[in-house]
């Protein structure tokens, strides 16, 4: 019987390891056979490649992976969706804000030099800037060839990370950063923009005139890096990002969205007032708005510009926009929080919201994908589907409209 235990154990113990050494050798092959090749066509030599990756192991603890030729994680979690009032806790944004202004001081030269040549304003940038990183304030430990190479072999989007992965090892063959240099999030973000790789190349700007962009330790080439990749998706100068907005009852949520813009000098005529009773600026009149309810009925309003859905280039997030848009009028007006509440809104999975957002599907409406996330087109269906069937339209969704759906 001792023996038979003893067998056991070593069975239960060995078979763990065994697979993680084929798991490594699985991805060994990787690197050689699909990694390599890609990275050779790219201008990578093999000295930089074998430097760089030999002996890379792979990195389990990162979240959402999943084994090569699957397509959902293996370590499941229930994800809460983030309610909007959550979002804007009030010690990191004011923390932010009074950080932001007392570095606006401090920096007020390089940010009007990088205003003047990109047209991005600086309260903008410092509000990324501490969105991102808390002004370079955030440890960033990992190492970035061991998260890329990872997500690149086992993660849901294998492709983008091979190619993040290859932009890495690209800025080593170009002397742009050393091997020991590159530190990332676990998503893979280097530096203090939290740039991809392939944005670093794209976007990153040597401002200090040390011949390299230096995202790391520079804030110079962070500060116009980040003005630089906006610029690049079409910030408008001149323009703001929104305004916080009374919406009357008449006017339906179902209006959201960029899709269905008009001129702020409409959104007057049907009744929408800024909350600080103050009229719109005369040159953004002419000017298209969009309708933005990021909770509904059941939080603040807005008229946005384009330079918000520029905002959204650096983060998909409505919230993360509305954050760093009100982050910034803080910065440079002490502006303060919004004027009207968010108000409380169900605790909810994103698998209970992405199956809603199915049984909308089949209704013919767009959600813009079931991935358990309420944005804008998931947020005017609801409020489509709620007028249609005799209900007050909120646009958010709740415990009592999912039961009502489902």
């Amino acid at each position: 019987m001792i023996r038979l235990a003893a067998l056991l154990f070593a069975l239960v113990t060995l078979v763990p390891a065994t697979a993680h050494a084929d798991l490594q050798g699985q991805y060994e092959a990787f690197l050689r056979e699909t990694v390599w090749p890609k990275a050779r066509t790219a201008g990578v030599s093999r000295a930089t490649f074998d430097r760089v990756m030999a002996g890379q192991r792979l990195d389990t603890d990162i979240p959402g992976l999943v084994r090569p030729g699957e397509t959902t994680p293996r370590r499941i979690r229930q994800a809460e969706f983030s309610a909007p009032a959550r979002y804007f806790n009030e010690n990191n944004l004011g923390a932010i804000v009074a950080q932001g202004q007392r570095l606006a001081s401090r920096h007020a030269d390089t940010l009007a030099a990088i205003e003047r040549q990109y047209g991005v304003p600086g309260r903008i940038i410092l509000a990324i800037w501490g969105r991102e990183s808390a002004f370079g304030g955030v440890a960033i430990p990992h190492d970035a060839f061991r998260v890329l190479g990872t997500k690149a072999f086992m993660s849901t989007r294998p492709p983008l990370f091979q190619g993040e992965l290859v932009a890495a090892l690209t800025m080593v063959e170009r002397g742009l950063a050393g091997p020991g240099q590159m530190k990332s999030s676990w998503a893979g973000a280097l530096g203090q923009p939290q740039f991809l790789p392939s944005s670093y190349l794209e976007h990153a700007v040597d401002f200090d005139g040390d011949g390299k962009p230096n995202i790391w330790t520079s804030v110079p080439d962070t500060l116009a890096s980040i003005a630089n990749y906006l610029s690049h998706f079409g910030w408008q100068a001149g323009r703001d990002w929104g305004f916080e907005v009374d919406v009357p009852a008449e006017i339906s949520c179902s209006f959201e969205g960029p899709d269905q813009g008009l001129t702020i000098r409409d959104w007057v005529a049907m009744g929408v007032t800024r909350v600080s009773g103050r009229p719109f600026p005369d040159h953004e009149l002419r000017q298209e708005g969009y309708l933005l309810m990021p909770a509904g009925r059941s939080g603040p309003a807005f008229i946005v510009t384009p330079n918000f859905y520029v905002l959204k280039k650096y983060n998909e997030s409505d919230l993360y926009a509305l954050f760093v848009g009100n982050a910034g009028d803080r910065i440079q007006w002490s502006s303060g929080r919004f004027k009207r509440p968010w108000r409380p809104v169900d605790t909810l999975y994103r698998s209970d919201i992405a199956a809603m957002q199915r049984v909308l599907e089949g209704q013919g409406y767009d959600v813009g994908g079931a991935d358990g996330l309420p944005g804008f087109k998931t947020r005017r269906s609801i409020g489509d589907w709620q007028k249609k069937n005799g209900r007050a339209p909120t646009c958010f969704p709740s415990t009592a409209l999912l039961r009502a759906i489902r």
